[in-house]
C-alpha cells in the first residue's frame, strides 16, 4: 500500500509511530502470550488457559431506542454507549457516530475473530440519521467494513479518519467527496445539520463544528495491509455555543454604585474520543494544553491483560484515571470493554478496577461513569 505522506515526527516516510512510546509487541510476543510464557520472567509454568478468565458465552440485554437529540439552541450533549468503542454523540447540531461495530465478530469478513457476547445497545437500523462517522484506526474491533457499508448506504454521511484510512471508507461505500483524512493536530470543519436536511456538508460557512485529530499511543494493521502504514488517533470536537443561549440568572445583590455590565457569552462545549491508546506521559496533557479540558471524555478501560503484552497499546483502569486527570476532563465515560473477549481479564473486571482506581485517586465515581449498553449520559 502506498503511503504518500510527508515525513514528520511520527512518520518516517514508510511507517507511522508514536514518539516516546515503548516498542509494540510483535508476532513472537503474541505466541508467548497465547502459550502462557511471560518473557519478563522467562516462566512458562502456567498455560494460557489457566491465566485467562472465562467469559460468559452470552449476556442478555435489551436493545434500547436511541434518545432524542437535544433541541436546537440547547447546550446539552447526549452520549450513548452502544458497545465496545461505538458511541453515538448527539449535541443539538448533529448525530456523530464513533467506531461503529455491529457485526457478530470483530475480525476479517465480519466472521473471523472475537465473537460478541451481547447485542449492540442500539440496533443499527434503529439509529437516527448519522451526519458523520469518526473512524479512529483500522483494527477490526474499531473498523468494521460491514457496519460502515450499511451506514454509508443508508445515510451517506461524512467520514473523518486519520491518514491512510480513507481507502477503508471508500471500500465501505463512502462517497469520495465525503471522506476527510487528517494528520495529528489537523482540523476539519463539519457543518451543523438542522435535523431535516438530507446531508451534512464540510466547510459550510454558516455553522461549523471543528473536529481535530489528536495523537494516541497505538499502532495499525489489517489482514491485507502492512504494519503501521495507516495512522491512528482520537477526535476532539468543539461544539459552537448557541447564539440564543440565555444568560444564567444572577443572584440579588445589595445596591452598589453603577459598574460596567459584562455581557454573558456562552462557552463552546468540547468532547474528546480517545480511540485506542496506551498511557503516554505527555500526549494527554498536550491535548488539554492545546485544545482545553474537555467537557466530556470517552476513555477506554478494557482489554489490558497481560500488562507485559498490552501496556504499550491499551491503558488499564488505573491509567484511564490518569488520562482523565491529565485532560482535566469535567466528565469521563468508559468504553472499550464488555462486548468482545480480546484479552485475559474477566468481562466485569474493568468496571470493578475503575471503581477501585477512582477511590485510590480520591475521585468520586460520578466523574468517570460506566454505562450499560444503550445507556445515555447527558452533559448539561
Amino acid at each position: 500500500m502506498s503511503t504518500p505522506f510527508p515525513a514528520s515526527d511520527h512518520f518516517d516516510g514508510k511507517h507511522f509511530f508514536t514518539p516516546g512510546a515503548p516498542r509494540m509487541a510483535g508476532f513472537r510476543n503474541v505466541l508467548q502470550w497465547w502459550f502462557g510464557k511471560n518473557p519478563a520472567t522467562a516462566s512458562a509454568s502456567a498455560t494460557a488457559s489457566m491465566l485467562r478468565a472465562v467469559w460468559p458465552k452470552w449476556v442478555e440485554i435489551t436493545p434500547r431506542p436511541p434518545p432524542p437529540r437535544p433541541a436546537a439552541g440547547s447546550q446539552d450533549i447526549v452520549a450513548t454507549w452502544i458497545n465496545h468503542s461505538t458511541f453515538l454523540l448527539q449535541p443539538a447540531e448533529a448525530n456523530i457516530l464513533f467506531d461503529p461495530v455491529f457485526t457478530r465478530c470483530c475480525g476479517p469478513f465480519g466472521k473471523i475473530g472475537a465473537k460478541r457476547v451481547h447485542a449492540p445497545g442500539i440496533a443499527l437500523d434503529a439509529l437516527p440519521r448519522i451526519d458523520a462517522v469518526c473512524l479512529s484506526h483500522d483494527h477490526y474491533d474499531h473498523c468494521d467494513i460491514q457496519s460502515l457499508r450499511r451506514i454509508a448506504r443508508r445515510d451517506n454521511p461524512v467520514g473523518i479518519t486519520p491518514l491512510g484510512n480513507g481507502s477503508l471508507l471508500r471500500r465501505a461505500g463512502f462517497a469520495r467527496e465525503n471522506i476527510i483524512e487528517l494528520d495529528w493536530w489537523q482540523t476539519c470543519e463539519l457543518s451543523a445539520s438542522s435535523g431535516t436536511e438530507s446531508q451534512s456538508k464540510i466547510q459550510n460557512p454558516k455553522s461549523k463544528i471543528p473536529v481535530t485529530l489528536t495523537p494516541a499511543q497505538h499502532w495499525s494493521k489489517r489482514l491485507t495491509s502492512r504494519r503501521n502504514r495507516r495512522l491512528w488517533g482520537g477526535f476532539f470536537i468543539t461544539l459552537p455555543a448557541p447564539a440564543n443561549s440565555p444568560a444564567p440568572a444572577a443572584p440579588p445583590v445589595p445596591s452598589v454604585p453603577s459598574v460596567p455590565c459584562v455581557p454573558f457569552v456562552p462557552s463552546p462545549r468540547t468532547v474528546y474520543f480517545v480511540g485506542d491508546t496506551g498511557y503516554h506521559a505527555t500526549i494527554f496533557r498536550d491535548i488539554a494544553a492545546r485544545l482545553g479540558p474537555p467537557d466530556l471524555a470517552m476513555l477506554p478501560i478494557g482489554a489490558y491483560e497481560p500488562r507485559w503484552f498490552m501496556h504499550p497499546q491499551h491503558c488499564n483502569p488505573v491509567e484511564a484515571v490518569r488520562i482523565h486527570r491529565d485532560l482535566r476532563a469535567r466528565q469521563s465515560v468508559a468504553m472499550h470493554w464488555g462486548a468482545f473477549r480480546l484479552t485475559d481479564e474477566a468481562r466485569d473486571e474493568p468496571p470493578r478496577a475503575l471503581a477501585a482506581a477512582l477511590r485510590e485517586a480520591g475521585l468520586p465515581p460520578e466523574v468517570f461513569k460506566v454505562l450499560e449498553p444503550g445507556e445515555s449520559l447527558t452533559v448539561l
